[in-house]
């Protein structure tokens, strides 16, 4: 599937509005970015946590750069046939990172079907 930045980016955020609002409320110091692939290049990786999960942390402090969750267009885009299919995949990475945010680890989003 072929799809430029502007508009996967444009998907994102429409996926993200669509998130429940008991998900996103607790979010905080945390944004969302799209690189077109991992830094090793290769195509297996659709998202990344990077930050420190709020079971691991005690607060942030004044001047804390924010955690990043990570989507990765190429990836997405490789294993995606059409767009329902893609919102499907980003929806899906969506919450698997920020549950990885809320401390919940990859068992268990495989037992909750999100991993």
């Amino acid at each position: 599937m072929q799809l430029d930045a502007e508009a996967f980016e444009a998907l994102v955020v429409d996926e993200l509005d669509q998130l429940p609002d008991e998900m996103i409320d607790g979010l905080e110091n945390i944004v969302f970015v799209v690189e077109d692939r991992p830094e090793d290049g290769s195509l297996d990786l659709l998202g990344l946590y990077d930050g420190y999960a709020l079971t691991e942390r005690d607060r942030y402090g004044m001047g804390e750069m924010p955690d990043r969750i990570i989507l990765y267009r190429e990836p997405l885009l490789a294993l995606c046939a059409d767009e329902d299919e893609l919102r499907d995949e980003i929806h899906v990475t969506l919450v698997h990172e920020i549950a990885h945010f809320y401390g919940i680890d990859d068992d268990r989003l495989h037992e909750l079907g999100w991993a």
